[in-house]
């Protein structure tokens, strides 16, 4: 009669190979967590722009979105809510001087006719990088990964 089973160099080989496998998937598992967190901020904030910009035409009045670098946030005029940013998010506002209400703060700003300041944003997050970038004359909003 013979026993049927694995040997036990056999069975070593196995963990080996699982461990190994577990030390290669585990830091991008990580680094995916990032980037998704990253593209859902960058979703979200371009939804925000457009849906002002849709305001402003709907409504026959400007609209605004405010950013405050200082806290990570957003708000868009006549809605009550601060959407907040992850905090480890790094954003950064290049719009119209004008718009600078100081270092901290700043407005992109839409026309009843669609126009905008236009301007662009830049959200950093280790070494992923989007870009939203506004356009002054049609206040068309287009996200762009960097």
């Amino acid at each position: 009669m013979q026993i049927k089973g694995f040997t036990l160099i056999e069975l070593l080989l196995v963990i080996v190979i699982i461990a190994i496998s577990a030390a290669v998937v585990a830091p991008n598992i990580g680094s995916g967590n990032q980037t998704a967190k990253l593209n859902s901020s960058a979703r979200d904030i371009a939804s925000a722009l457009r849906f002002a910009r849709g305001h402003a035409l709907s409504r026959h009045k400007e609209s605004t979105v405010l950013f405050n670098l200082q806290e990570n946030t957003y708000q868009i005029t006549d809605k009550q809510k601060v959407y907040r940013i992850a905090k480890e998010i790094e954003v950064t506002l290049d719009i119209a001087q004008s718009q600078l209400i100081d270092e901290t703060q700043g407005h992109i700003r839409f026309f009843p006719d669609g126009s905008s300041t236009g301007g662009r944003i830049t959200l950093e997050l280790a070494d992923n990088k989007r870009q939203l970038d506004i356009n002054w004359l049609t206040g068309h909003v287009e996200l762009n990964d960097k």
